[in-house]
């Protein structure tokens, strides 16, 4: 009797293992996943060019000019 319980917690044991490993395996895949998405989000914000950058320097440039030329009216 002593060796059938023996050998049952050695297969109790077994199925725990598999239990662990699998959600081992998932983490590691969503893990996985997780870095190559916030590599590729990385290399896009890299080479994706500024648009805003260029539109302020515009502005910019139209409001010194406004006021520049009140000033000169104002002469």
């Amino acid at each position: 009797m002593n060796r059938i319980e023996d050998l049952i917690t050695a297969l109790q044991k077994k199925e725990e293992e598999k239990n662990k490993n699998t959600v081992l395996w998932v983490l590691a895949i969503i893990g996985a996943v997780a870095a190559v998405a916030g590599i590729a989000y990385a290399v896009y914000r890299f080479f994706t060019p500024d648009y805003l950058e260029d539109f302020e320097e515009d502005f910019d440039d139209d409001f010194d000019d406004y006021f520049e030329d009140e000033d000169d009216e104002e002469k």
